[in-house]
């Protein structure tokens, strides 16, 4: 099948650092080569891929500080994409929204769009009510809920290749971990104090966007300077893997609905036992006693991490290799291109 994947330019894919969707980007383009289909990856300059590369700007647009404004070069790389259209059978856009225009007039039967964010926000109602025929493809159940009747093909949960997040049956450090952003919706004061109650050592690795500088220097500035945390920053993928396989647990307090919770499935793959918020998502990564507690106050956090001993990390392991591997994403995403090709519209669901 000849596939076209299109990404986001703010980072590379897979992204130096921080950038989920890019790095789902990527396993998933690495997958699908991997299973001998022609894909075309449409992305920016300094991507690593296997794939053919089509690059719309020369590096990452976050990383480039000349660039004040995104969306002309996503306007770019929409008319490249337009240019070569007629080369692919399925189109696959990772860019939210701003090719539905283009997709109604052109592609149809050909183009589809794994939405990754939050889809509860009031502005997105008139927009997706227009487009209810945009054939749509969710990382969660929960995440299409509040737009339940839109044209959705289907749910493909995220999934890594086995060796990113490496299995560390025997974790090294005697600490809890908090990996993501510094965000009010990320919880990081709940991370604090969860383990600080638990009487252990948190070490927080995380990304601060422009947009947080406020709350991180009003509301988590000040906690960081406790004993028992440590804060380390943004860290890069070789990194993470030390960072999280030698955690006791991950804590993934947060406070939004969460559309997947990519670190959720990274921590697994190393084998460490994950607590998390009963919020989005989260009932559907973790396996509450399995792979890790679902809780719903700082009180019942602090308890399950007394409780995460009980937890086998070589099964917590074999349950992410069941559930959450790169080449079972890549199979679920063929499936629902075979049903959007088979479709004279690319309208009917699933």
């Amino acid at each position: 099948m000849r596939i076209a994947q299109v990404a986001p330019l703010v980072e590379s894919v897979p992204p130096r650092l921080y950038g989920g969707t890019e790095r789902i980007v990527s396993y998933l383009t690495e997958a699908l080569v991997h299973q001998g289909h022609d894909v075309t990856l449409f992305a920016s300059g300094d991507s690593r891929t296997s794939a053919r590369l089509v690059a719309s700007v020369p590096t990452a647009l976050r990383l480039n500080p000349e660039v004040r404004d995104f969306l002309p070069y996503t306007v770019l790389q929409l008319e490249q994409l337009r240019q070569r259209a007629d080369d692919f059978d399925v189109i696959h856009c990772h860019s939210d929204f701003v090719h539905f225009p283009l997709a109604r007039a052109l592609l149809a039967n050909r183009i589809v769009t794994t939405m990754h964010g939050r889809l509860d926000l009031l502005d997105y109602a008139a927009l997706f009510a227009e487009f209810a025929d945009t054939p749509l493809i969710s990382i969660s159940d929960h995440q299409r809920s509040p737009l339940s009747h839109r044209n959705w093909l289907g749910t493909v949960y995220h999934g890594l290749p086995p060796g990113v997040c490496q299995f560390q049956p025997n974790p090294r450090g005697d600490y809890l971990a908090f990996l993501g952003r510094i965000s009010p919706e990320k919880r990081p004061d709940r991370a604090i104090e969860i383990a600080a109650r638990a009487g252990m050592k948190l070490k927080i690795a995380a990304k601060i966007d422009a947009a947080d500088h406020v709350y991180f220097h009003t509301v988590i500035e000040s906690l960081l300077s406790q004993r028992h945390v440590e804060f380390i920053g943004e860290i890069d993928e070789d990194e993470k893997s030390e960072f999280l396989g030698n955690a006791r647990a991950l804590l993934f307090p947060i406070d939004w609905p969460e559309p997947f919770g990519l670190v959720l499935i990274e921590a697994m793959s190393c084998g460490t036992p994950c607590i998390a918020w009963r919020s989005g998502s989260v009932p559907e990564v973790v396996d509450h006693g399995v792979t890790g507690w679902i809780v719903g106050s700082i009180a019942a956090a602090a308890e399950a991490v007394q409780h995460v001993p009980l937890l086998d990390r070589h099964v917590v392991r074999a349950r992410f290799e069941q559930r959450f591997s790169a080449e079972r994403m890549a199979g679920d995403y063929l499936k629902l291109y075979e049903t959007l090709t088979r479709s004279e519209t690319g309208r009917e669901a699933a």
